[in-house]
């Protein structure tokens, strides 16, 4: 069993974020000890980890609540669970193709730098450097 402050530390996670999840509802069976301590199993630390999922894709507090009752309520749920998990899945792909698109920019920019500080050029792509060339058109 974990508290609080070991299982926030096992999964990577602030206590502060991880008593608002449990507070949200998200961990259905953590338990209290005799002190009302909350006290986090291995398998609350599987539904950590799945809240840490969604929650990284954006998923909204109501929608993982939503997940967490349906995997209570069983096996009956498992197509809506899935319909859940693929939209999840396809959010998460658009944010990592976006994300190659910004580290393809900071690839080129750092490039870019390099050859500045190479060849003592000016910056071009500087805002401020074009801002300057405007006010002296001005």
């Amino acid at each position: 069993m974990y508290t609080v402050k070991e299982a926030a530390e096992k999964m990577g996670i602030s206590e502060h974020t991880l008593r608002s999840w449990a507070k949200s509802g998200f961990f259905p069976f953590v338990t209290g000890n005799q002190n009302n301590i909350r006290q986090f199993s291995e398998n609350d630390l599987d539904w950590i980890k799945i809240v840490k999922c969604l929650r990284a894709v954006g998923t909204d507090n109501k929608s993982i609540k939503r997940y967490i009752d349906l995997c209570i309520i069983g096996d009956s749920t498992i197509r809506e669970r899935y319909e859940i998990i693929k939209e999840t899945k396809h959010k998460a792909l658009q944010q990592m193709s976006e994300l190659k698109n910004q580290l393809s920019l900071l690839d080129y920019k750092e490039k870019f730098y390099q050859n500045l500080i190479k060849g003592n050029l000016k910056d071009t792509w500087n805002p401020m450097n074009n801002q300057e060339k405007e006010n002296a058109v001005s």
